[in-house]
């Protein structure tokens, strides 16, 4: 089984990245399926203005990846941009996606809603690019988180589009969500988002990472009365790093009473700390020169699956 996925290098990764989509992309490794990973730096083109900022944050995320256990032996790591091919993918499957379906995306409507000035045809076409990142590997499965699954129905809208157009070119990947995680909240309750600047780290300093965790937001209670348990952003967080046991025992302390939420908030920030120790320390052992060899390794194997589709596509389209 072939699987697809990406992450966009906007900025540092988040937890949200990493219950949503990073988590899942090692443990598929491991499992022994056929992965590929893919730095997106050209969507974060689409609201990224500085070069250098660029360069950063996309070694930054392959070096996390790395981090966190993936093994590029067992999957291909790659910069989407090593390969020109998928912005070329984009212009031709552009030439079939609906002008309609693009107004429907969720990233889109959110800019128009917002009255945002900086709406650029990158962001209008993004559900295009995504499209060419997926289809150009013919993948099964695309693990995504579930704000995300929207842009893999509409690859697969695309793909239906172009092959009834073309002719049987490419497969219909299905989206392969974690039914655990769901939508991350991020510390404003809205869902984490970079855009948004209501993240928590992963690797940030610990006195950031505290900051972040302790300006989550809360309900307004005194101290001696119980704090509620429904729809609780520290909670939810809580959930996805402990076990059953470590929940009911600050549920229940959070249903006796004069507990605080300071005191839920620094119970987190360890859980946090306890669970990424390894993952944190193992990111200080790397360097961008055999992260350059590693991203080159990744391309090269990443290239010749895109040559064959891009034949298929020339073919059929009559540009061979």
């Amino acid at each position: 089984m072939r699987i697809v996925s990406g992450i966009q290098p906007s900025g540092r990764p988040h937890i949200g990245n990493y219950l949503g989509a990073m988590r899942q992309h090692v443990a598929l490794q491991e499992a022994g399926e056929d992965c590929l990973y893919i730095v997106v730096d050209y969507h974060a083109l689409t609201s990224l203005r500085n070069g250098e900022d660029l360069k950063r944050y996309r070694e930054g995320v392959a070096l996390d990846y790395l981090a966190l256990g993936l093994d590029p032996n067992k999957a291909i790591l790659f910069y989407q941009s090593d390969l020109p091919q998928h912005a070329e993918l984009a212009w031709i499957l552009g030439t079939v996606a609906p002008h309609a379906l693009l107004e429907r995306a969720h990233a889109w409507k959110d800019a128009v809603e917002k009255g945002n000035r900086d709406m650029n045809v990158g962001l209008f076409t993004y559900p295009v690019l995504m499209a060419a990142d997926i289809l150009m590997y013919n993948p099964d499965i695309v693990p995504v988180g579930a704000d995300q699954k929207q842009n893999v129905e509409m690859t697969r809208d695309i793909a239906e589009k172009f092959n009834h157009y073309y002719g049987e070119t490419f497969k219909l990947p299905e989206p392969q969500i974690s039914k655990e995680v769901g939508t991350i909240l991020g510390t404003d309750g809205r869902k984490m988002s970079k855009s948004y600047g209501n993240t928590i780290g992963i690797f940030e300093d610990e006195d950031v990472l505290k900051k972040q965790v302790m300006g989550i937001k809360t309900a307004t209670i005194d101290l001696k009365d119980p704090m509620p348990i429904e729809n609780d952003i520290i909670l939810s967080l809580y959930e996805q790093f402990s076990s059953s046991q470590e929940l009911d025992e600050l549920k229940s302390n959070y249903a006796a009473g004069g507990f605080g939420y300071g005191s839920a908030k620094k119970a987190l920030l360890k859980k946090l700390l306890e669970s990424f120790a390894e993952a944190r320390e193992k990111r200080t052992q790397f360097n961008t020169k055999n992260l350059g060899e590693i991203m080159a390794m990744g391309a090269e194997k990443a290239q010749k699956l895109a040559n064959i589709t891009m034949d298929l596509v020339y073919k059929n389209t009559g540009l061979y």
